[in-house]
């Protein structure tokens, strides 16, 4: 499965630009990398988030990613969220 066409890349930290975003984790809560179709997405709301989230939680989940944490900029809106089944 592809991105959403309408994501554009997560800028990086303290940039002015960085808007929604998941932060994706073991369950010890150490971050991870995954392939690049599944990585570095900013979101212009938080239900645009929470929707590609939904579609994509399984293929992450497959790749080793245990949890996530919402964050919009730098501030922790929610989360970890178990990706479990």
């Amino acid at each position: 499965m592809a991105e959403p066409s309408d994501q554009s890349p997560i800028p990086p930290p303290g940039s002015p630009n960085r808007r929604w975003w998941w932060r994706l984790e073991t369950f010890a809560g150490a971050h991870l990398e995954v392939d690049s179709e599944y990585a570095g997405f900013g979101f212009p709301s938080q239900a645009d988030a929470e929707t590609w989230i939904g579609e994509f939680w399984n293929e992450l989940a497959v790749r080793g990613v245990e949890a996530v944490t919402l964050l919009e900029g730098e501030r922790e809106v929610y989360g970890p969220m178990s990706l479990s089944a």
